[in-house]
């Protein structure tokens, strides 16, 4: 651990300046500092050796045989600085360069890309190169994994609830719609309209355990006699073509049938008293705001929206 007689580093930087220019006004200028402040500098800087750094003369300030050593000691110092800095700021261009990105289902093929394109319309607006991102598509429980386990910058998840380990941020609402295959008797009703108990009871199309929408579904039936899935499926596609085959009903999110309900592919079911509202959340590693860069811009965009 470092002592408490090692000048700071700025002190430093002035002195190694004055030892170049032979002055210590010209140091505090090229530094950008007022002269007052340069002199207290130096002024604790010599507290904290013991001895004189400085001859002060009409001439200009030289520096003393303890100023000459202290300088010559603390080069490796700046010089292993200067490294640091230009590394951390590698680091913050590297974040800004590319994001890597882990999305739930809905998500990734309904929303991501849109505000994807925002945020690369509004870098090219202020002059600044596009972010490459790196997407990976998955269930809501996996993409929870992946950033946790610091496999991506930024996740995108869907559910009652965001996850308890990781810091989020609510960046829309979404909302389950039970569908079935225009041929399904439950079209051909004049109300087109179930309860909860006929819901649960009848085998339905379902997503796979850990998808935001499965998680949803199953919150809304809790406490309901549930009958086993009619099938079980890994994607939203999957599920919206089996409902459309006459294999059973499903709930799947408002955003991904649009086109097939204005098109009559499916038919919407109402069924009362059944919440199946579900919130889409951001979630990241670490504080509480998103990482720097591309992925707090693209979160403050995805919100501002919601």
């Amino acid at each position: 651990m470092l002592g408490s007689r090692v000048p700071e580093l700025r002190a430093l930087e002035l002195l190694t300046v004055v030892s170049r220019t032979g002055s210590l006004s010209a140091a505090a200028a090229e530094l950008g500092i007022t002269q007052q402040a340069a002199s207290s500098r130096v002024r604790t800087m010599e507290s904290l050796v013991g001895a004189p750094l400085l001859d002060r003369t009409r001439r200009g300030s030289a520096l003393t045989p303890t100023g000459e050593l202290v300088v010559q000691w603390s080069a490796g110092v700046i010089e292993a600085a200067e490294q640091l800095d230009a590394g951390i700021a590698a680091l913050r261009a590297d974040r800004r360069g590319h994001l890597t990105i882990a999305a739930s289902l809905t998500i990734a093929e309904h929303l991501l890309p849109g505000w994807l394109v925002a945020l690369r319309s509004r870098q090219q607006q202020l002059g600044q190169t596009p972010t490459e991102v790196t997407m990976t598509a998955t269930n809501s429980e996996r993409v929870a994994a992946m950033v946790l386990a610091g496999d991506v910058d930024l996740g995108f998840v869907e559910g009652p609830d965001a996850p308890d380990d990781l810091q989020h941020r609510l960046v829309g609402t979404d909302t389950l719609v039970v569908v079935v295959g225009p041929q399904h008797p439950w079209a051909q009703r004049s109300t087109r309209r179930v309860t909860a108990t006929t819901l649960a009871a009848t085998p339905l199309v379902v997503r796979e355990p850990g998808s935001g929408t499965r998680t949803v579904l199953d919150r809304a039936l809790e406490g309901l006699p549930v009958a086993a899935p009619a099938l079980e499926l890994s994607s939203t596609a999957a599920v919206r073509s089996a409902v459309s085959a006459g294999a059973g009903p499903a709930a799947v999110g408002a955003h991904a049938i649009r086109e097939d309900l204005a098109t009559g592919r499916l038919v919407r079911i109402n069924v009362a008293g059944l919440d199946l509202t579900r919130r889409l959340h951001a979630v990241w590693r670490g504080g509480a705001h998103p990482p720097e860069g591309a992925a707090r811009d693209l979160v403050a965009w995805a919100a501002a929206r919601r």
